[in-house]
């Protein structure tokens, strides 16, 4: 199978910028949010993200890595800093991709038990293929695509791309 380029490293930049000025925006009237990618890609995601708002905006940011078993979702889900840091506050679940929803919808139920002041999502591509009932509230690209067909987004320094394959 061939694999095409859907995003060149601009258009990502362009599309994290564009997410964090909407993540700015829903949350112009907080002190400090979190910002909690999901361990691997969503993570680095989330570093990108995390990088403009500090550039844009006021706001304290913490940053925090989520740790999720893609493979076994059901697996214990743990966070590299205190619940107590964000609880009731506001906070921001980040990944790169989303396909079926397992994964960002296992992250959710693990933040869902601590009270928080806000909770939204955010994915780089939103691929249209949910198993369950979970939405990006800020998404960089909405995508189309067969099952068949597997989306990999690569961050690497200076060059970060999403293909098709």
């Amino acid at each position: 199978m061939e694999s095409s380029v859907i995003l060149n490293h601009e258009q990502i930049t362009n599309k994290t910028r564009r997410i964090a000025y909407e993540i700015y925006e829903s949350n112009s009237n907080e002190k400090e949010i979190i910002i909690a990618g999901i361990n691997g890609n969503g993570y680095i995601f989330a570093e990108k993200i995390t990088a403009i708002l500090k550039e844009i905006s006021d706001l304290e940011i913490q940053l925090c890595l989520v740790k999720i078993d893609k493979k076994n979702p059901l697996n214990k889900i743990t966070t590299d800093i205190d619940s107590k840091l964000y609880t009731n506050k506001s906070l921001v679940l980040i990944d790169d991709v989303l396909s079926s929803g397992a994964t960002l919808i296992y992250g959710i139920k693990h933040f869902l038990e601590v009270p928080l002041k806000r909770f939204k999502t955010a994915v780089l591509i939103n691929r249209n293929h949910k198993k369950f009932p979970v939405k990006a509230d800020f998404k960089g690209l909405s995508l189309s695509t067969s099952m068949h067909e597997r989306v990999d987004v690569v961050f690497e320094n200076g060059d970060s791309y999403v293909v098709l394959n």
